[in-house]
């Protein structure tokens, strides 16, 4: 598959404007890169595809399978709205959308343990596609046990990890400044931070993750380079 996933410790962690900043970054330099949602709950106002297609100025850089209401997992969301959702069908729009792209970037939904339909979770989404990962988690306390738990469900699938991003990074307390080196020898894995951005519009993420993040963000074979 020529892609990879975003996937994160939990909810709002911040996936969405990484997803943005890094299919901007790639669009920007002449790639056709393409945000692929799985599923969408809480839609609406939740629109993450939608936020990533105005971040890069086109409805081609991103899009959603399915969407539902519910602010839900996507397995509960269905079930609670009565409608049908497959494993098997989302798991083949993603192959596809991915298959087309250069490259895809399929952004999860919550963190990997989420169910997503049929008994299976996001974790076996990406596992099944065998993407590597880039991991989006929260900068401050606790992020060190959120994001080793996550960095070695990925690892137990046989996924590469190709790095954790600490989000909304200040180094305001004394659990941000030491959480990047620490983390960084618990995973054996780069870590990289960035700062809260300032994002009037969504276009701002792709602006704010070029110039905070290195190019080595990407795992090995997709950057824009």
């Amino acid at each position: 598959m020529s892609g990879f996933a975003v996937v994160g410790t939990g909810t709002g962690v911040g996936k969405t404007v990484v997803t943005a900043g890094l299919v901007g970054w790639l669009r920007a330099a002449g790639r056709e890169a393409l945000a692929v949602k799985p599923a969408q709950t809480g839609y609406p106002p939740d629109d993450d595809a939608g936020y990533v297609a105005d971040a890069c100025g086109t409805d081609a850089a991103a899009t959603c399978l399915r969407r539902l209401e519910p602010a839900l997992a996507p397995e509960v969301a269905a079930d609670v709205a009565d409608v049908e959702l497959s494993y098997a069908a989302l798991r083949e729009g993603v192959e596809t959308a991915v298959a087309g792209a250069d490259p895809g970037v399929v952004e999860g939904i919550g963190g990997l343990r989420v169910p997503l339909a049929d008994g299976r979770e996001v974790l076996d989404l990406v596992a099944d596609l065998e993407l590597p990962v880039v991991v989006v988690a929260d900068s401050g306390l606790g992020t060190l046990n959120h994001s080793a738990l996550t960095v070695q469900a990925a690892r137990e699938r046989g996924l590469t990890v190709s790095g954790v991003v600490l989000n909304r990074y200040e180094g305001a307390t004394l659990a941000e400044r030491t959480n990047p080196d620490v983390l960084a020898e618990m995973v054996d894995a780069p870590v990289h931070t960035l700062p809260p951005l300032e994002l009037t519009t969504p276009a701002d993420a792709v602006t704010g993750v070029r110039a905070h993040l290195p190019a080595d963000v990407f795992p090995d074979g997709y950057g824009p380079d």
